[in-house]
């Protein structure tokens, strides 16, 4: 069906509809004789109405080009999100390389015959330009493909619309109002910069995760300072506006202004409100519509809300919303739906001024003309009089006042500031008098300073409660958990007992507790400290950018803990737009990016998680220099990194840099030192360098246990890492044993990604010692807790269920052990890539079993395997135990084995020469030397 064709059968259409079945063959009957072939029209589209939904396809079929996974411009579509009159909008991504990034990519519909609609778009893109507000879809990028496809890429936004928000949240009517104001904000700034938006609706304002606002889709609007003498469309044309939320003049096809947003504003902050539109219709056709929208007179919100709570039975809270909207919201709503423009609010700043004044509680402007309205028009009369006395009244109280005021505040000040002088100077008197050469007992002189808090600063609590902060921040420092945590419960109670207590101090406060809480094991104490002053920080981060920014960090951080993944996601790309954008820290912006890539690690993205811990490093070192304390962490993560991806050589140099950082600019006994040795311990293990692992890890335990008692979750790890030295060396009771205290500790905090390490770790244990039927429960707990954090395709799945097989194939269930490694093989493959260290140990474990069944082709699978790379320790031991497996196998036949002897002892050799301690590894090949050398025919060994 053409344009031209729907635009005349439209309206006509319309009125059919509302008409019962007699009028309607009357009326046909009456334009037949006019107009034969527009009755036949007519009768097949009322057929159709009657049969299907056909009003609901779409007028022009979109272009064959535009298709998930095609490609326009620089991007790569992924799949359409939405699709209007002037085009279609599609997730896409940057498809050449220069960044990744995912937009909203806006395509002019291809096919209309309209001469205005490309001059529409290019409009759009010139409105956009203009537009930089926080809670405005920002554009991104603009051009024409090479196919003559014209594009806009876009801010893309997860959210969802205002409405549905409300509906899905039912947040009280407070709430809802500052959402609304954040609209206000955006549609202002819009206004400012002469640009009307004239389609506000509920899908165009959507609410992100962080319930921030963004406006969308400026696609008609109307520049103020450009001659537009175009009229606007009403039912007889293409309409371009969404009827629903369209003002009055703009059906009649008036010019529009500034006030038609306001109208359209009013409509939605209505539906907010009210859960309902304004107009209640028996048929919502568009005719009817119209009329509505220019004749009656909408019902007032608290009035639908009182409605509807009369028809549910579950109503109290709705009765409790009509209550708080009723009067003054009430007012504010009818008057942005007057039917006439001059009626309105003069500008969206006076309606946001309206309710702002109604959420602090004083009079607002858009009263009934009452009693007081009378008393104003007497006021009126004699304005000359009554304002000159007036103005001198309110000058002289307003000068009064705002000299007391800052006078305060000044005292305020110098007190705060005195206060934190008076504590400095005291610590170093303190401190002067240690006799001369003596060492300064830090733990003693911070005790000092606590009583001084106490004693001289009971009638400042303000003053009070920072000091007691910065003595807290200074323990944690030195590693001494406890004691800053028991002065931030401290500060915490004072501050929440403070009603005129600084913003800063506020989100300093929580953000140092919630810190110390974090790296005390206490999780969901810090998301209960901290998720109460998130909408603090909202309001104060343009304002308070640098502890806002603090605040989000670590709050994200809190949430990573926590597994919440996404919300923590958010959190730091909000620290980091404050950093990057309005701090202009690049300390800052390296931090976060050093979280967002832990995400990464988190998830199971190694190679994501490299790339950006290596581009947070990078930026520090090239803006702040080589020797920043950022840089220890971003070094020990990119060690970690390397390690997991079986790159021990760059793991161990990263850990180095670290190490030796750590003791430059921390000192030997810092926590910072202690964590990058524990990692470069770990690399010691996988290189057969026990003792020196032993030495670092039992420094490490004694270390943590000083600052964080027996039970902390740390403490736990370090234990493990001890557990597995043990059993390297032999010693598998005293491994088992660690291991247990560290499972035990992880069960009771319900750390549920450490306790399936310490649960596959001890399975690994028990089944080197034969105890297979001890280690099958624990490992399939492991499997289980590890699916439900990771997905059942994940690569560390596929580890474990590499030693599940091992294991079954020990209790003789060779059928679930052939299942379990061919799985095995499959996800660490996925996961890791075709020569991870883990993807190897699941392919030898594989070629092992089906060769001890018969299976040639799996020898020689085995054979192949043990000429894996010997640069990399981790590749080199499973080279060794492919060789090993191999030799094993041809024990078996007695033509074999004096070779299989040979190759098991030369392999003993090597490995006494690259591993003089021994370990796990060294004690395998020795058992399965053993069982050749006592075998009699039989295949050997386990």
């Amino acid at each position: 069906m053409d344009a031209d064709r729907w635009q005349r059968l439209s309206p006509l259409l319309d009125a059919l509809l509302e008409l019962d079945e007699a009028a309607r063959a009357a009326s046909l009957a009456s334009l037949r004789d006019d107009d034969p072939q527009l009755a036949d029209d007519l009768e097949e589209l009322l057929a159709l109405e009657a049969g299907s939904d056909f009003l609901n396809e779409p007028l022009i079929t979109p272009h064959p080009g535009v298709h998930a996974g095609a490609s326009v411009g620089p991007y790569a579509l992924e799949r359409m999100l939405g699709e209007g009159g002037m085009g279609q909008v599609w997730l896409a991504r940057r498809a050449d390389g220069l960044y990744e990034r995912r937009v909203a990519l806006k395509l002019l519909r291809p096919g209309l015959a309209d001469p205005g609609l490309r001059l529409r778009f290019t409009r759009e893109r010139q409105i956009l330009a203009r537009l930089e507000h926080p809670h405005i879809a920002r554009l991104l990028d603009a051009g024409i493909s090479s196919d003559n496809q014209p594009y806009l890429a876009l801010e893309y936004v997860e959210g969802e619309p205002i409405t549905d928000w409300c509906r899905a949240r039912d947040p009280g009517v407070v709430t809802r109002v500052q959402l609304f104001m954040q609209v206000c904000e955006a549609v202002s700034h819009a206004h400012t910069n002469l640009i009307v938006h004239r389609d506000l609706k509920p899908s165009n304002i959507l609410v992100t995760p962080l319930d921030d606002v963004r406006l969308l889709d400026f696609g008609i609007a109307k520049l103020l300072d450009t001659p537009d003498h175009a009229p606007e469309q009403t039912r007889t044309g293409l309409r371009a506006f969404t009827l629903h939320y369209a003002a009055p003049e703009q059906i009649r096809g008036e010019p529009v202004t500034t006030m038609t947003d306001v109208y359209s504003l009013g409509v939605v902050l209505y539906e907010m409100l009210a859960g309902r539109k304004p107009y209640q219709l028996k048929r919502h056709s568009d005719a009817q519509w119209e009329d509505a929208i220019l004749n009656a007179d909408p019902q007032r919100p608290s009035l639908a809300l009182q409605r509807d709570a009369d028809g549910n039975t579950a109503s109290q809270p709705v009765r409790r919303r009509a209550r708080e909207v009723a009067g003054d919201l009430d007012n504010i709503v009818l008057k942005a739906l007057s039917k006439k423009p001059e009626q309105r609010y003069p500008s969206v700043e006076a309606m946001a001024l309206d309710l702002q004044r109604w959420l602090d509680g004083k009079p607002v402007h858009a009263r009934p003309q009452s009693m007081s309205y009378r008393i104003g028009k007497y006021v009126s009369r004699h304005r000359w009089a009554l304002s000159t006395a007036a103005v001198v009244s309110l000058v002289l109280v307003a000068a009064l006042g705002i000299v007391a005021w800052q006078a305060r505040q000044a005292v305020s000040e110098s007190a705060r500031a005195q206060a934190m002088q008076n504590f400095v100077v005291g610590l170093f008197e303190t401190a002067g008098g240690v006799p001369a050469g003596a060492p300064v007992d830090i733990h003693r002189l911070l005790d000092d300073g606590e009583r001084r808090i106490e004693r001289e600063l009971s009638s400042q609590p303000v003053a009070r409660a920072e000091l007691l902060g910065v003595v807290a921040r200074l323990r944690s420092g030195l590693g001494d958990y406890p004691a800053a945590h028991e002065l931030l419960r401290r500060q915490a109670r004072l501050v929440d007992a403070l009603p005129d207590a600084p913003p800063s101090l506020r989100l300093q406060s929580a953000t140092d507790l919630g810190r110390v809480l974090r790296l005390t094991g206490d999780t969901d104490a810090c998301l209960a400290r901290m998720q109460p002053l998130l909408a603090l920080a909202r309001r104060s981060e343009h304002r308070l950018p640098l502890p806002a920014s603090a605040f989000y960090t670590q709050f994200g951080r809190c949430q990573a803990s926590a597994r919440n993944l996404e919300d923590a996601r958010a959190l730091y790309l909000r620290s980091l737009s404050l950093r990057r954008n309005v701090l202009d820290d690049a300390a800052g912006v390296a931090e976060n990016l050093g979280d967002l890539a832990n995400l990464h690690a988190a998830a199971g993205d190694t190679r994501q998680a490299l790339a950006s811990s290596r581009a947070a490093l990078g930026l520090l070192r090239t803006t702040l220099g080589e020797r920043h304390p950022l840089a220890i962490e971003l070094l020990r993560a990119s060690c970690s990194y390397e390690r997991d991806a079986s790159n021990t050589v760059a793991a161990e140099r990263d850990c180095r840099q670290a190490v030796q950082l750590a003791l430059d600019l921390r000192g030997a006994r810092h926590h910072a030192t202690i964590d990058a040795r524990r990692q470069l311990a770990a690399l010691y293990v996988d290189q057969g360098r026990l003792a020196e692992a032993e030495a670092e890890f039992s420094d490490t335990l004694a270390w943590l246990v000083s600052r964080l008692g027996q039970e902390h979750v740390d403490v736990a790890r370090a234990r493990a890492s001890l557990a597995i030295v043990a059993w390297e060396r032999g010693n598998i009771d005293a491994a088992l044993g660690e291991l247990a205290r560290s499972v035990q500790a992880w069960r009771r905090h319900g750390n549920e990604l450490p306790l399936a390490s310490g649960l596959f770790n001890t399975a690994l244990v028990l089944h080197s010692a034969g105890r297979d039927a001890d280690a099958l429960p624990l490992l399939l707990e492991s499997l289980a807790l590890r699916r439900k954090a990771y997905g059942d395709e994940h690569g560390l799945v596929g580890d474990t269920l590499r030693l599940l097989g091992e294991v079954q194939a020990g209790l003789g269930r060779d059928g679930e052990a052939l299942s379990s490694l061919q799985q095995a093989q499959a996800l660490t493959r996925a996961g890791y890539g075709a020569q991870h260290s883990h993807t190897r140990r699941a392919e030898i474990s594989l070629a092992r079993l089906e060769a001890r069944g018969g299976d040639a082709v799996a020898l020689s699978r085995l054979d192949a395997l043990a000429e894996l790379p010997q640069h990399e320790p981790e590749l080199r031991k499973a080279g060794w135990l492919a060789r090993a497996y191999a030799a094993d196998v041809r024990c078996g036949a007695a033509a074999q084995r004096p070779l299989a002897l040979a190759s098991l002892q030369a392999l003993q050799t090597q490995i006494a020469q690259a591993r003089p301690e021994g370990g796990a590894l060294s004690r395998e090949v020795d058992r399965l030397h053993a069982a050749c050398l006592g075998s009699r025919g039989g295949a050997p060994g386990r």
